[in-house]
This record gives structure tokens, sequence and C-alpha cells, in this order.
């Protein structure tokens, strides 16, 4: 790289944010394990709506920190790739906008709508107009363009969190209330005939909530 480029003083902070984002797409390929092997299985919409996200914010750092570190002899060309790159971002949020709210299988909540498409958004939208100043204003736009580097970053360890932490918590609890009516039946089948009589006259039958929680594990999906 250029030692006059404004990018130079950048190399070490890109270096360690596009390995963490290449390190942390593995934690996906964990996510899709405990997925296989979880009672509670994705559908394709769920996986499209919440964990590809993911894969996609972690390999747009890793790509934004390569333009970054590339021997670019002007500012123009590469600000017209980060350009394209933040308007790349902004209509495939959009798309997930479409894709969350086709999938019936779970009620898409609030950090749900912050994690997976306002702050993406925020973050793609401001690598636009940082593209827009960067041939004239460098030395400020790169704390702009580092910053969102960051900020899909961390959205993308949020979510691959939060999958995570739903199949090894929320699961567990489903197959709980799920077993325990089936435990309860066991036991009034081997009460005598009166007994089941009166119960089945005087009890009503139990019923299971529908659990309002996503399996983001559609991936876990703020």
């Amino acid at each position: 790289m250029d030692p006059n480029s404004p990018f130079a003083v950048w190399e070490t902070f890109f270096f360690l944010v596009g390995s963490s984002a290449a390190g942390l797409t593995g934690l996906q390929f964990v996510v899709i394990a405990l997925i296989a092997e979880s009672k509670r299985r994705a559908t394709g919409r769920e996986i499209d709506a919440f964990t590809t996200p993911t894969i996609v914010h972690f390999g747009g750092v890793l790509l934004l920190s390569a333009l970054v570190s590339a021997p670019w002899h002007g500012l123009s060309r590469v600000a017209v790739i980060i350009g394209a790159c933040g308007l790349a971002g902004i209509a495939y949020t959009l798309l997930i906008v479409r894709r969350a709210r086709s999938q019936t299988t779970y009620q898409v909540v609030f950090s749900d709508w912050l994690w997976h498409v306002t702050l993406p958004l925020i973050a793609y939208t401001a690598l636009v107009i940082a593209a827009a100043f960067l041939p004239g204003h460098a030395d400020r736009v790169l704390f702009v363009i580092g910053a969102t580097a960051m900020l899909l970053l961390f959205i993308g360890i949020h979510n691959a969190w939060d999958t995570v932490t739903y199949i090894t918590v929320e699961n567990p609890q489903r197959t709980e209330e799920i077993d325990a009516p089936a435990g309860t039946q066991d036991q009034v089948d081997h009460s005598p005939p009166a007994s089941r009589n009166a119960a089945t006259n005087t009890q009503p039958l139990p019923s299971k909530q529908k659990s309002k929680r996503k399996f983001r594990g559609k991936s876990s999906h703020g």
C-alpha cells in the first residue's frame, strides 16, 4: 500500500476487523449444526430471513476490509465500489423484510426488526454516504467506514449468539411443556375406570400454548 495513501494508517485496523469477520463466519457452521441436531427444525424461509443475513454481514465486513487494504492509486474507484456495496446491502436488507414477513412459523418481534433490519439498514446507508464523500474528505470518512464495519460485525455476532441461545435454552423448555401432558395422561390411563370417567367429565383438556418466540436458527433469528 502507498504510504502516502489515507488508507495506510487504517491498514492494521481493517486487517483485524476483516480477520475477525472471516473467523466468526465459522460460527454459523456451528449454528447450523445445532439446528440439525435440535428437535425443532428450521424451514428454508426461516434460514433465509434470520441466518443467511449473518453470513452476508460477515462477508460484507471482510470485503470492505479487503477493499480498503488494497493498493489503490486513487480514491474515486474505491469510492464507487464501496458505494455499490452499500447499495447492495440496502437492497438485501429490504429483501430480508419481505422474507421475514412471508415466513409463517414465527411472529417477528421488535428486537428482530432492530437487529435484522434497522441496524443493518443504518450501516449500509452510512456506507453509501461515506462513499460519496470519500474522495474529498478521506481522513474523516474513513472513521465512518470503520464504524460501519464494526457495526456490521457486532450485528452478526449478536444474531448468531441469539440463535445459539434460543436453541440451547428454548427448545428444552418446549420439550418439557410438550411431554408434561403426555405424562399426565399416562397417570389417568392407569387409574380405575370410575376415576377416569370422573376426570373426563370434570376436568378440561390440557391446552398447549403456542410459543411466541422465534426459532432464529432459521437460521441463532437484539
